[in-house]
């Protein structure tokens, strides 16, 4: 896995040739066992750094587009799911905790539900008021630029820009580690800013 911007949070990631842009895992190692955010498949070299950093505790997935390698990972790990609540029905994952809006799975890692994406409730999630983690609402196909989903694949384009007007208005935000593009590392709330002005 490759160190990202804090020592405690590690990335791995697998290039879609169909949207020309990288997907992303995210880790946030934790002594009590790491959480996996939408995790990809693990190579042998990332799955050995997981169990020398304490194993696997939880496994979060932000949407049912970003199942990924959750279900195998989670019965080779000994790690629970947790999903969004809104997507109970079609996740397709046996969940042991369902995320709401305002929950905080883990002290430290507070959920976010965004309304308006391409699946229902779908979840970002903020680490210790620094870190955004995003699953598919909010993107960057260029460095230092984040980006939203087209209209064609949002199910409310007026619930969707609010849901970035709230993301945008976390004032603490230095990075925002999207699951598909180029994660930004600094400045964060500035580019939430600019992402949200451009609507």
């Amino acid at each position: 896995m490759k160190a990202a911007h804090r020592p405690d949070v590690r990335a791995w990631s697998r290039f879609d040739p169909d949207r020309d842009l990288d997907f992303h895992g995210y880790a946030w190692l934790r002594p009590e066992g790491a959480v996996l955010i939408d995790p990809l498949p693990l190579s042998d070299h990332d799955r050995h750094q997981l169990e020398d950093a304490g194993g696997v505790s939880w496994i979060v997935v932000t949407n049912s587009d970003h199942r990924r390698a959750a279900a195998e990972l989670a019965e080779a790990l000994g790690a629970s799911i947790a999903g969004p609540a809104a997507e109970r029905e079609g996740l397709g994952l046996a969940c042991a905790r369902w995320l709401t809006d305002g929950d905080e799975l883990l002290p430290g890692l507070r959920v976010l539900a965004l309304d308006g994406s391409k699946t229902p409730g779908e979840l970002a999630l903020v680490l210790e008021d620094t870190t955004l983690i995003t699953g598919d609402l909010v993107r960057a196909h260029a460095g230092g630029r984040l980006d939203r989903l087209p209209d064609a694949k949002l199910t409310d384009r007026g619930a969707a820009l609010a849901s970035i007007r709230r993301l945008a208005a976390l004032p603490r935000i230095e990075a925002v580690l999207v699951g598909d593009g180029w994660p930004v590392f600094r400045d964060g709330h500035a580019r939430l800013a600019e992402l949200a002005e451009r609507g």
